[in-house]
């Protein structure tokens, strides 16, 4: 007889893995948000939803970021990565999509 205590926990899903990494990137210094890419296509998929700028494969995880002008890009990069890395398994790879002016929010 299995009790509550002997019945594991479900792992965690696509889903939740996406929406964690988009969490943990947002609002960092110089972070002016998440990019969907030159044609809406970085996003990971979800039934009935979409998290936008995360794209999770077996491989590698891309984040796809707007920095605000004057950040150091490869500060922001590494910090993306810091906050993501814990989240997943696999190598993260941060993309700077685009540049914006401080206060501007992502296109």
């Amino acid at each position: 007889m299995t009790t509550p205590a002997d019945t594991p926990e479900p792992a965690d899903t696509g889903a939740t893995v996406a929406e964690q990494v988009a969490s943990a990137t947002l609002g960092g210094p110089g972070d002016a948000g998440l990019h969907a890419g030159s044609f809406g296509e970085v996003a990971t998929y979800l039934p009935g939803r979409r998290v936008t700028g995360v794209r999770l494969r077996d491989g590698d995880t891309e984040v796809h970021v707007v920095a605000t002008m004057g950040t150091r890009l490869r500060d922001l990069a590494d910090s993306v990565r810091a906050a993501v890395s814990p989240l997943v398994d696999t190598p993260v790879r941060v993309v700077v999509e685009d540049v914006v002016p401080d206060g501007t929010a992502a296109p």
